[in-house]
């Protein structure tokens, strides 16, 4: 599968080694992007590039969340959810009163459970079945 289908397509199926590697590649540049841009750009001007980064790599993620759900038997939207589930709490603790605080955290806690054991560690699901012979039954009368 080229990056470009990895990254950005959210039909498909993807193994776990795929997965793994797709995600280390995203978190990875994140990161790099993180320490350069303070270096290359005033503060302000390197915190706005470091946010859109941030925003901009849920895409891949989603899609990469997809692809796997799929290949776990789910819907490509289940991997989509919980992406969301794992990154909305966070930014929607600044609307909410300090007493959400815990719930917001719980969700993103048990969203990132789910999707570390369900998309990161179970193996894919065997739909590619033998397909059984079609056998016509010829009666004699």
């Amino acid at each position: 599968m080229s990056p470009i289908r990895l990254f950005c397509d959210l039909n498909g199926r993807i193994g776990l080694r795929s997965f793994w590697f797709g995600s280390a590649v995203i978190a990875l540049t994140l990161f790099a992007l993180q320490k350069l841009a303070p270096q290359l750009a005033p503060p302000q001007t390197a915190r706005t590039i470091v946010a859109f980064a941030g925003a901009f790599a849920l895409f891949p993620w989603a899609a990469l969340a997809a692809k796997r759900a799929a290949d776990r038997g789910s819907s490509p939207l289940f991997g989509v959810l919980l992406i969301c589930a794992i990154v909305l709490p966070e930014h929607l603790r600044l609307y909410m009163p300090f007493g959400w605080r815990p719930s917001l955290e719980a969700i993103s806690t048990i969203a990132w459970i789910v999707a570390f054991i369900d998309l990161g560690l179970m193996p894919s699901a065997q739909t590619d079945e033998a397909a059984e012979p079609a056998t016509v039954k010829v009666s004699s009368r």
